[in-house]
């Protein structure tokens, strides 16, 4: 039976957890007014369209915010840690279901930048303007949280050290959400990595 639940929970973490990125994306991709013509923004679009498409018509958006899309990002993860409690015999939910997919949502955008930025670190090196999706859309994703410390701080010497000084700030929101999961009752793991956050105490 528990070899059961590891598959099922491995199952739904898994196709779960794809889709809640991929709707993450989506709203970032729209926040960046990122090319909509791109394949790869084409193709979140017709993955999250049937789920995203009739939430629109009760959540309109606000302030070029998709607030459709981040309901819908918290529905996937308290609706993912329901049925793992579930399989886990757990009825003490609590406070979980809302504080949990709130802090995981704001982890996942702070690892999206972050991959982000190093990708348009790395690419400005080895191709400089390529035209490959996946390049355009990370140096889009990026460029909202870069223009204003570009402002700040102009390329010196043909350097641009902005990416550095918004790095940085990442690092202290990520040491901040840390803090703010553990006041909650979660257990901090890697915010680097694909499993952020885990329950304590459930």
């Amino acid at each position: 039976m528990q070899v059961l639940n590891d598959i099922a929970a491995y199952l739904i973490n898994s196709f779960a957890g794809l889709f809640f990125w991929a709707v993450i994306l989506r709203f970032l991709l729209q926040l960046a007014r990122a090319d909509f013509y791109n394949p790869l923004s084409q193709g979140l679009v017709r993955l999250t369209n049937p789920l995203l498409k009739p939430l629109r018509r009760f959540i309109p958006g606000m302030f070029g915010l998709d607030l459709a899309a981040l309901v819908l990002a918290m529905l996937i993860k308290a609706a993912t840690l329901f049925l793992l409690l579930l399989l886990d015999h757990k009825t003490t939910y609590g406070i979980y279901l809302l504080i949990w997919p709130a802090i995981y949502i704001l982890v996942t955008i702070l690892n999206i930048y972050y991959v982000a930025i190093f990708a348009s670190i790395i690419t400005s090196f080895v191709a400089q303007g390529s035209y490959h999706p996946f390049v355009v859309l990370t140096q889009q994703i990026a460029e909202p949280i870069m223009a204003p410390c570009r402002k700040l701080l102009p390329p010196m010497g043909g350097l641009d050290f902005s990416p550095m000084i918004v790095l940085a700030g990442l690092y202290v929101v990520r040491i901040l959400l840390s803090a703010l999961a553990a006041n909650f009752g979660l257990m901090p793991g890697s915010l680097l990595g694909l499993t952020i956050l885990s329950p304590r105490g459930l």
